[in-house]
């Protein structure tokens, strides 16, 4: 059900390009970790690369993308030359990493980097930097649920001021599954699309804002 912004070949383009942006921002320019993550998720750069825009997943390289990020947030150039690494930094790793999640999940990075600090990913960095990449998709995922405890749902459904047995009653859909749904008992992305479009029609919303990234 989930609708990725881009086509995975252009995944490991996206994963160099950001690990290489904060390696570039923290070892060489010295910006502190947690503040180029502020600056990178209140750029366009970051809402850019969401949307898979083919400039900046193939376009661009990492130091690029670092200048562009830090130029349009505080005005400043980043003018430092890049140094030859022969080992793939920590840093690195974080860029990396998060830009995979971010396509798998479909989540924005501000979300993303509001559930995980610079702190928390240099900590996740010792233990799963050798691991496959599906092992740190799991540890975020558990993360973000926890930042984000209201399923979709849950949050449209309380902001339209309708309670589950009205949805219930003006979808169709039975009143158990609503709550099973709300509750992550069950799990609305494998809904059928007719349940979704019951929902969404009740709640003047999309099928896509009721699935869980």
């Amino acid at each position: 059900m989930m609708t990725r912004a881009y086509r995975e070949i252009y995944l490991s383009n996206a994963q160099s390009a950001l690990g290489d942006a904060f390696d570039y921002a923290v070892n060489t320019c010295r910006i502190a970790g947690e503040d180029f993550v502020k600056l990178f998720a209140a750029s366009s750069v970051s809402k850019r690369m969401e949307n898979g825009e083919p400039s900046m997943l193939s376009g661009k390289s990492g130091i690029e993308i670092a200048i562009e990020v830090v130029n349009e947030t505080t005005g400043k150039q980043l003018e430092t030359a890049p140094k030859v690494r022969m080992e793939r930094s920590p840093e690195y790793w974080i860029g990396w990493a998060v830009a995979y999640y971010q396509w798998h999940s479909a989540r924005r990075y501000c979300d993303i980097f509001k559930a995980l600090s610079f702190d928390d990913l240099q900590k996740m960095y010792y233990v799963l930097h050798e691991a496959d990449i599906t092992k740190f998709v799991d540890v975020a995922d558990e993360r973000v649920k926890e930042e984000f405890k209201d399923t979709n749902l849950k949050r449209i459904r309380t902001a339209y001021g309708c309670t589950q047995a009205e949805l219930a009653k003006q979808s169709g859909v039975n009143l158990r599954s609503i709550q099973m749904y709300e509750q992550r008992n069950k799990d609305i992305n494998k809904a059928s699309v007719e349940t979704l479009y019951s929902i969404a029609k009740v709640l003047g919303c999309t099928i896509e804002d009721l699935i869980e990234k």
